[in-house]
């Protein structure tokens, strides 16, 4: 455990003027197991109404905020950041409240007792309290999640969750390209094919949003998903 000091967490925003300093304030203020953290925030081309939110953020060492001048899609930002870190680990925080950072000593724990490289939080394992929303999403998950299994030889239970957490030595090697919410399967994808890879995955809370309170997500992105999967299995 004394060899990982450092955590750098990653939190792509966009359009998030009424989450982003509440997920600040929490991420500050959790358990990372004695680690060191390192905050960089993406805005990627949010309103001017985040913007004068996150210029309300002041900047320090260990807290960076780093502008997209466009929107440029999630997975754009995650590449920027993980580029910017310089952690030990590597954790992907979404900068809405679905994800909450109370579940950080259940992801880091693996990694700190050196039994993962990476660990994923799943939202369909363990015990932990779950708001009830949309079931086609549900359902969705579940069979990408089934068929990113199926090329990859994995038994995941939720490829799509957004806590994702990566030893800084595996992470760095990794050259990502989907912009979007393709991320997931390609991460996923270009992990799976690393060779003596150590996996874990561990049950999260998960307090989903509507479409109304700003969930970004859309049906077009699981079309996408499904042909990433496929495409980042044979050929990238």
């Amino acid at each position: 455990m004394n060899k990982l000091k450092k955590i750098s967490i990653i939190i792509p925003c966009y359009n998030e003027a009424n989450t982003i300093l509440a997920i600040v304030k929490k991420v500050k203020e959790s358990n990372a197991l004695r680690l060191t953290k390192e905050i960089i925030i993406i805005d990627d081309g949010s309103n001017q109404k985040t913007k004068n939110i996150l210029r309300k953020i002041p900047q320090t060492k260990n807290l960076k905020i780093i502008t997209n001048k466009i929107n440029r899609g999630k997975g754009c930002s995650i590449k920027k950041g993980i580029n910017r870190s310089t952690g030990d680990i590597v954790l992907i925080q979404d900068a809405d409240l679905e994800y909450d950072p109370q579940d950080y000593p259940s992801l880091l724990s693996p990694i700190l007792e050196e039994k993962a490289d990476v660990v994923y939080g799943s939202r369909f394992t363990g015990h932990q309290p779950h708001r009830v929303l949309y079931f086609h999403h549900c359902l969705g998950n579940r069979f990408l999640t089934f068929l990113n299994n199926l090329f990859t030889n994995l038994n995941l239970t939720d490829m799509e969750c957004g806590y994702k957490v990566f030893t800084r030595n595996i992470i760095k090697n990794i050259h990502l390209h989907s912009p979007r919410f393709g991320f997931e399967p390609e991460i996923t994808a270009k992990l799976a094919k690393i060779r003596k890879i150590r996996f874990y995955e561990v049950g999260i809370s998960y307090s989903g949003r509507t479409y109304q309170e700003g969930k970004h997500i859309t049906f077009s992105d699981a079309l996408k998903t499904l042909f990433q999967i496929v495409y980042y299995h044979f050929f990238d």
